[in-house]
C-alpha cells in the first residue's frame, strides 16, 4: 500500500513539473526599422506554431545608436523574454556581448561574425576568412587590393594579411567607408600603372552594392579586372553591368536555391501576405534566409527543452538590466545550450554549433560570373578546403557563349572607313553602311563566330572627357557605360583613352611612311658596259668606226703624200769566240740601206688609228694630209662626247652594295697611307707643289708619319731599287722640312732618323747609314762585273 501511494505521488509532482514549462514562449526582437530581416522573422514565426509558441516582442532600433539599443535591451529583458534575436553592427556589438554576458541572455543573430569568448552568442553567419584564403590560393594571387568596411571586414583582412606575411603576398588595404571620389580613382588609376587588377571587396550587400556602381561608372568592369566579393549572398547582387563587361567576378553562395526544400520555403516567402509592411517584396536574401534559420533554431531548442522537462519559467520580477552588481537569470544556462546543441538542416545548409556559439560544419559554394550568368565553380567546407567542380571542355575556347548573343559595334561616320550607301533609305541593319571598318567588322564576326549590330554614335564624337563633369563623350563614352560592346572606327590611342578603355592592335597607321628596298649584291655581268647606250647605238658606234677606217685606207691609197720611201735595215751578226777573253774584242757587220716605197696606213694600220682615235690613246702611225689629220681630230671629238654622255646612265646601271647598321661599325682589314714605294718616287709630288693648301699640309703630315712607319723596314729590307734614289730621298726630306715642318717637327724627324739602325751597330742618322748601304751595294756591283764569265766547252766524247 506504501509502495502504491508513492507510485501515485510521484506521477503527481510529474504532471505538475510537466505542466509547469510554459506553452507560450517570448522571443526577442531588435531589427532595424523596415528591414529585410523583420519581414522574414515574422514570416518564420508563423510558420513556426507548434507548442510552445514563440510570441515575438519586436523593438525598432536605429542602427549605429548605441543608446538606442541599450534601451531596447534593457526593455526586452524587463518583459521577460527567453532569448533575442536580432542584428548588430560595430557600434553596438560591444554592448550586447556585455549585457548578454552579464545577465546569461542568449543573443542570436544574422549579423556578421565576432571574435568572442561570451557563450551567450550564438553566430548564425559562418566565418568566410579561410574560405577566402583558400580561393586566393586557387587563383595564385600574390598581388592584390583588400577593401574592406569597418563594421564587418577587420576579422578577415587579419587573418588574410596574417597569410601574406607567411606566403609573402602584397596587399593593399583600403578602408571604403573612408574613401572619397578621388580616392577610389586613385586606387584604379595605380592598379591601371601597374598593370594590375585583382581586387577583394568585404563589405556589407548595401555598401557593396554602391560601390560596385561606382566601378561601373569608371568603367572598371572588364575583362581585365577580377573581383572577389567577400559575401555570402553573390546570388543577391546585380552584376549585369559586370556580364557585359565581360568582368571576372568571383563570391560565395550561402543559400543553395536548387535544393526543392529551399526552393517550397522561398515560394512560399513569396506568397507571404504581410499586410503591415512597407517595403515592397523581393526575393530571399542570405541575411533573411539566416535570420529564417534562427527562428527555426530557437523553436527547435525550446522544443527540446520541453520534451527534456527542464524547468525555465520565470517567477516573479526580470529585474533591472542596469542592476550594480548585475542579477543574472538562473535558467540561462540552459537555454544557452540548448541553443548550442542543435543540429537540424536549415535553408542556409547544415546548422551546429560549437561550445563558443560560432557555426561548424557548413559549406559554401564558390560562384563565377560567367557569360551565361552566375556558375558554381567549387565549394569549400573545414575537412576538404576548396574544392573545384568546374568542368571545361577541352576544346573550349573564349568564344564560348558568342552565337547566343548580339554585340553593339559603335563606330562613326568617317569616309573612307564607315559610309552610308546611296540607297540606304531602302536597307535595314548593317546593310546600310559600307566602307574599311564595315568590312572589318564583318571579318572579325566571321571570323570569332558572334552576332553584331553597328550602331552610328549617337552625339558624333569620338571620345573625351568633359573636365567638369568627368563624362565620357562619343564612342569611348558609350563603351564605358555599356551602350556598347566594341567600336570599330578610326580611333586614336591616347593615353586618356586607355585609362578606360582597351585597345587592340592598330590595323591601320597614318603619317608619313619611308619604304626602301632591300638591295640585292649582285655582280656586274660581263657586258655590263654595254647597259648605258642601248644596242641601236653600239651598233650605229661600231659601222662608224670602220666607216672611218675605211675612208683613211682610201684617202691614204690615193694621195701620193702617203707614200714614201722606208728605210730597211738588214745586219748580219757574225759572232766568233776569241782565244784571248780579256780582249773583248768585237766585229760589227756592214749593213746596205734598200729604199722602196711605201704606205704605212694599210686596212690594219686604220683599223688601229681610229680605235687608238676611239679610245683617246696614242699610236705610233700619223697621217700627213690635211684631210686625214681633220678625220682624226673629228674622230677624237667625237669620241669625247660619247665618253662623258654615259657617265651617269653608267652608274645607274651598276648596283654597289650597301652597307647595313650592323656592317659599318666592323674593323677595315686595310691602311690608309702611301706604300714604301712613296719613300723614293714621290720627291716630283712635293717639288710640283709650290703654296699648298692647309688642306693639303694636313695630309702631306698624314703621309710623312706613314714614312716614319716604313723607314725602318725600308732600311733592313735593302733593297737595290731604294739604293738608286738617295739623292732624291734627301732632297725630299729636305724639301719636306723645309716647306711644311716647324721646329717641333724638324727635332721630332732627327730624333726618328737617328733612331734608324740594325742590329748590334750604333744609331746613326738615316741617310748616314743609306749612304753607306749604297757604298757597299756599289762595291758588289763593281766586283761582280770585274769577274770575268767563264764558259767551259764541253769535250766530245
Amino acid at each position: 500500500m506504501q509502495r502504491r501511494i508513492a507510485l501515485l505521488c510521484t506521477s503527481v509532482i510529474g504532471l505538475c513539473f510537466g505542466s509547469s514549462f510554459p506553452s507560450n514562449i517570448n522571443i526577442g526582437g531588435l531589427f532595424p526599422p523596415e528591414s529585410h530581416e523583420y519581414e522574414v522573422f515574422r514570416f518564420a514565426l508563423s510558420h513556426h506554431q507548434d507548442i510552445p509558441k514563440l510570441v515575438p516582442q519586436v523593438d525598432m532600433v536605429k542602427m549605429g545608436n548605441s543608446f538606442s539599443m541599450t534601451y531596447a535591451f534593457c526593455s526586452q529583458f524587463a518583459k521577460g523574454v527567453y532569448a533575442i534575436i536580432g542584428v548588430h553592427d560595430r557600434k553596438t556589438v560591444s554592448m550586447l556581448m556585455s549585457f548578454c554576458g552579464a545577465l546569461h541572455v542568449c543573443f542570436v543573430t544574422p549579423s556578421f561574425p565576432i571574435e568572442t569568448s561570451n557563450q551567450f552568442v550564438i553566430q548564425l553567419r559562418p566565418e568566410l576568412q579561410d574560405a577566402l584564403v583558400g580561393v586566393i590560393e586557387h587563383y595564385k594571387w600574390t598581388k592584390f587590393v583588400y577593401m574592406y568596411s569597418s563594421d564587418s571586414g577587420l576579422i578577415v583582412l587579419q587573418k588574410v594579411l596574417d597569410t601574406a606575411a607567411e606566403r609573402n603576398w602584397l596587399v593593399t588595404s583600403v578602408n571604403v567607408e573612408t574613401m572619397t571620389e578621388a580616392s577610389f580613382l586613385k586606387v584604379f588609376q595605380d592598379l591601371d600603372k601597374r598593370k594590375e587588377g585583382q581586387i577583394i571587396i568585404d563589405c556589407e550587400l548595401e555598401r557593396l552594392s554602391s560601390i560596385l556602381k561606382k566601378i561601373v561608372d569608371l568603367g572598371k568592369n572588364r575583362k581585365s579586372y577580377h573581383y572577389i566579393l567577400v559575401n555570402l549572398g553573390f546570388l543577391d547582387i546585380d552584376l549585369t553591368d559586370f556580364k557585359k563587361g565581360e568582368a571576372n567576378v568571383t563570391g560565395f553562395q550561402i543559400v543553395n536555391y536548387a535544393d526543392p526544400g529551399v526552393s517550397r520555403i522561398v515560394q512560399q516567402w513569396m506568397d507571404f501576405d504581410n499586410k503591415d509592411s512597407k517595403v515592397p517584396k523581393k526575393g530571399l536574401k542570405y541575411t533573411g534566409a539566416l535570420t529564417y534559420d534562427g527562428v527555426k533554431v530557437m523553436s527547435t531548442a525550446f522544443q527540446n527543452l520541453r520534451r527534456q522537462r527542464i524547468d525555465i519559467s520565470r517567477r516573479g520580477n526580470a529585474g533591472e538590466c542596469l542592476a550594480n552588481p548585475p542579477a543574472p537569470w538562473g535558467q540561462g544556462i540552459d537555454i544557452q545550450r540548448a541553443l548550442q546543441q542543435v543540429r537540424i538542416e536549415g535553408v542556409t545548409g547544415h546548422i551546429q554549433f560549437n561550445e563558443k556559439g560560432r557555426r561548424i560544419n557548413y559549406t559554401i559554394s564558390v560562384m563565377e560570373l560567367k557569360a551565361t550568368g552566375p556558375k558554381k565553380v567549387g565549394y569549400w567546407n573545414e575537412d576538404e578546403k576548396f574544392v573545384s567542380t568546374a568542368a571545361y571542355m577541352s576544346g573550349s575556347n573564349d568564344t564560348y557563349g558568342f552565337q547566343n548573343h548580339t554585340y553593339i559595334v559603335t563606330t562613326i561616320l568617317e569616309s573612307p572607313y564607315v559610309m552610308l550607301k546611296k540607297n540606304h533609305e531602302k536597307l535595314l541593319g548593317n546593310d546600310k553602311y559600307e566602307g574599311y571598318c564595315v568590312e572589318l567588322a564583318a571579318e572579325i564576326a566571321k571570323h570569332v563566330g558572334y552576332q553584331y549590330k553597328l550602331k552610328i554614335v549617337a552625339d558624333g564624337k569620338y571620345g573625351a572627357r568633359d573636365p567638369e563633369t568627368k563624362m565620357w563623350n562619343g564612342m569611348v563614352g558609350e563603351l564605358v557605360y555599356g551602350k556598347a560592346d566594341v567600336a570599330v572606327a578610326p580611333l586614336t590611342i591616347t593615353l586618356v583613352r586607355e585609362e578606360v578603355i582597351d585597345f587592340s592592335k592598330p590595323f591601320m597607321s597614318l603619317g608619313i611612311s619611308i619604304m626602301i628596298k632591300k638591295p640585292t649584291k649582285s655582280k656586274p655581268g660581263v657586258f655590263s658596259f654595254l647597259d648605258p647606250l642601248a644596242y641601236e647605238i653600239w651598233m650605229c658606234i661600231v659601222f662608224a668606226y670602220i666607216g672611218v677606217s675605211v675612208v683613211l685606207f682610201l684617202v691614204s691609197r690615193f694621195s701620193p703624200y702617203e707614200w714614201h720611201a722606208e728605210d730597211c735595215e738588214e745586219s748580219e751578226e757574225a759572232n766568233t769566240n776569241q782565244a784571248a777573253f780579256l780582249s773583248g774584242q768585237n766585229t760589227q757587220n756592214q749593213s746596205h740601206l734598200n729604199q722602196e716605197q711605201t704606205n704605212e696606213f694599210g686596212i690594219f694600220n686604220s683599223l688601229w688609228f681610229s680605235l687608238g682615235a676611239f679610245m683617246q690613246q696614242g699610236c705610233d702611225i700619223s697621217p700627213r694630209i690635211f684631210r686625214r689629220n681633220m678625220d682624226a681630230a673629228g674622230e677624237r671629238r667625237r669620241r669625247r662626247t660619247r665618253k662623258s654622255t654615259p657617265t651617269v646612265p653608267a652608274m645607274d646601271s651598276v648596283h654597289f652594295p650597301q652597307w647595313t647598321i650592323v656592317e659599318l661599325p666592323e674593323p677595315f682589314d686595310g691602311f690608309f697611307g702611301a706604300p714604301e714605294y712613296f719613300l723614293v718616287d714621290c720627291q716630283f709630288y712635293f717639288s710640283s707643289l709650290s703654296d699648298p693648301k692647309p688642306e693639303e699640309k694636313h695630309w702631306l703630315r698624314f703621309m710623312w708619319s706613314r714614312f716614319f712607319g716604313l723607314a725602318r723596314q725600308w732600311v733592313q729590307l735593302k733593297l737595290d731599287k731604294h739604293c738608286r734614289n738617295l739623292d732624291s730621298v734627301e732632297q725630299f726630306v729636305g724639301e719636306f722640312m723645309m716647306r711644311f715642318g716647324s721646329l717641333e717637327a724638324k727635332e721630332e724627324l732627327e730624333q726618328l732618323l737617328r733612331g734608324v739602325s740594325l742590329e748590334g751597330e750604333p744609331a746613326l742618322p738615316f741617310t748616314h747609314y743609306y749612304r753607306q748601304l749604297h757604298a757597299e751595294r756599289n762595291s758588289e756591283i763593281q766586283v761582280k762585273s770585274q769577274v770575268p764569265e767563264i764558259q767551259v766547252k764541253p769535250q766530245d766524247p
